[in-house]
């Protein structure tokens, strides 16, 4: 009996192994995994009709139970920097954003990782929407697959709603499919994974990879993290970037350090002095981020320029490499921290809907 097209498993997603498996299942040979894999994250194709080196009967057979699994994103808004943040249907009423970034000769991709998250940081928009599930590997790479942009991508940053490594499983079988020879064959150079500090998970990353790494660090001050950022609590960031210091970020593989500033809360001296005493090496970079305003936020405001400057001068001069990062994407609520806002409000149109 054919399966019903929306019970069909897709394929996207899948590593070499697994596509081996579906292969085998199905009775054909070995070799047809490997030109699943050229189609699917190669060529980027949507049919199984597309895969021409791939016999009738057996693209029948993989039509009968599997579907390729690529969707591309229902909108699309274009910033007036040409940011573009595109946004996903997950099913059940969800949806999940991608943000797209061109510079110069760079084209990023920051890309989510569950829908919502529960990590609960107080001033971020994704926290704020609560916890709906983790996304699958089909539903991650499918951001990087399927946006028009797609191979022209130069770099992709696991830094969209959700904590990535809450979700590790699916993240390393896509950064797998993003890094292998029979699938993208991207360089891990070119792949960074942000973490607000889960500890044990962050040593699996660093261990079984060799992205890079980015860690949401905001406030070095232990009692003032852990009152926005609850993880603070289990997983003290002091111990997180300790356990960092063990690794090599000399050469190739880099850690950085996000930072967002709030005005007369995180961005004097004292602070700096506190993020300093935590750097691993000399070769970590501090990344000062703009606060970007969400509602219900009414202790934290956005530092000054002139005050982000200072900061920033402060480290270099005692030998940190610091930068400010440029805003994208405020203009469509794409930059740090404001993700969710658009999944937020259909939720709640469906609640309401619920009650009438």
């Amino acid at each position: 009996m054919e399966i019903k097209r929306n019970q069909r498993k897709p394929l996207a997603g899948m590593n070499l192994r697994e596509l081996r498996e579906v292969t085998a299942e199905l009775g054909m040979p070995k070799f047809t995994a490997t030109q699943l894999a050229q189609w699917i994250y190669g060529k980027r194709v949507s049919t199984f009709d597309e895969m021409l080196n791939i016999s009738k009967a057996n693209r029948e057979k993989l039509e009968s139970r599997f579907v390729v699994g690529l969707k591309q994103p229902a909108e699309a808004h274009r910033s007036e920097d040409g940011t573009v943040k595109y946004l996903f249907d997950v099913g059940e009423g969800k949806a999940i954003e991608s943000v797209y970034i061109p510079e110069d000769d760079r084209a990023t991709l920051c890309i989510s990782s569950q829908k919502g998250c529960r990590m609960n940081c107080y001033f971020c928009m994704t926290g704020r929407q609560g916890f709906h599930g983790n996304l699958t590997a089909n539903e991650i790479i499918n951001q990087v697959l399927s946006i028009p942009e797609s191979e022209s991508l130069t770099n992709v940053v696991f830094m969209g709603m959700g904590e990535p490594l809450d979700n590790l499983d699916e993240v390393m079988k896509v950064i797998e499919i993003l890094t292998e020879s029979w699938g993208l064959a991207w360089s891990p150079k070119r792949i960074t994974v942000s973490t607000v500090g889960k500890k044990p998970e962050l040593k699996t990353l660093v261990e079984k990879t060799s992205v890079h790494v980015a860690v949401s660090v905001h406030d070095a001050v232990h009692e003032e993290r852990q009152s926005i950022m609850p993880l603070e609590k289990i997983y003290q960031i002091k111990d997180v970037m300790e356990m960092l210091s063990r690794y090599d970020w000399a050469h190739q593989r880099r850690l950085s350090i996000e930072y967002i500033m709030w005005n007369w809360f995180n961005d004097d001296i004292k602070h700096a002095e506190a993020l300093r005493e935590i750097i691993p090496d000399e070769h970590v970079r501090v990344n000062l981020i703009r606060y970007h305003m969400i509602p219900d936020t009414p202790k934290l405001r956005t530092s000054s320029d002139e005050r982000m400057a200072y900061f920033r001068d402060y480290l270099n001069s005692k030998g940190v490499t610091c930068t400010i990062r440029r805003s994208r994407g405020e203009d469509i609520s794409a930059a740090c921290g404001m993700l969710a806002g658009k999944v937020k409000k259909e939720n709640q149109q469906n609640e309401t809907k619920k009650t009438k």
